[in-house]
């Protein structure tokens, strides 16, 4: 499941396997309601920007069994004792996929890496699920 803009490209989502959209401002207004998913992903600049948006990463890290995965420039330093970054080792299907979804996205064209780095905090960081490595 993906929450997004309201009038956001679902495509490149659907490309990478997501089955369910949910509105962004729609998804922030609503009481929260059934199990806490697993592990939430971010992008450090919305968690920068929106503090509805930080406020439920840092209650999701502190509150619940949540993993909180974020990628991106400028991680605030308030995180910095609180996530680990990582590394997530790619697949060749992986990489294909992913270069169709930033296709879909009209992304800018460059080559996708083999590992995806990003930061992670909050249950589980260290027995994470798939091939992460830990580059603390």
């Amino acid at each position: 499941m993906v929450v997004v803009p309201q009038s956001s490209d679902l495509r490149p989502f659907e490309i990478l396997g997501a089955t369910k959209a949910v509105d962004l401002e729609s998804a922030l207004s609503s009481a929260p309601y059934g199990p806490m998913p697993d592990m939430v992903a971010v992008a450090a600049d919305l968690y920068a920007s929106d503090e509805r948006i930080r406020n439920g990463v840092l209650k999701a890290m502190s509150d619940s069994p949540t993993t909180v995965a974020l990628w991106g420039e400028n991680v605030p330093s308030e995180l910095d004792s609180r996530i680990v970054p990582l590394q997530h080792r790619l697949s060749r299907a992986a990489q294909v996929f992913k270069s169709h979804a930033l296709a879909a996205a009209a992304a800018p064209a460059t080559a996708i890496a083999a590992t995806e780095s990003f930061l992670t905090g909050g249950a589980d960081t260290l027995r994470m699920r798939g091939n992460l490595v830990s580059m603390a």
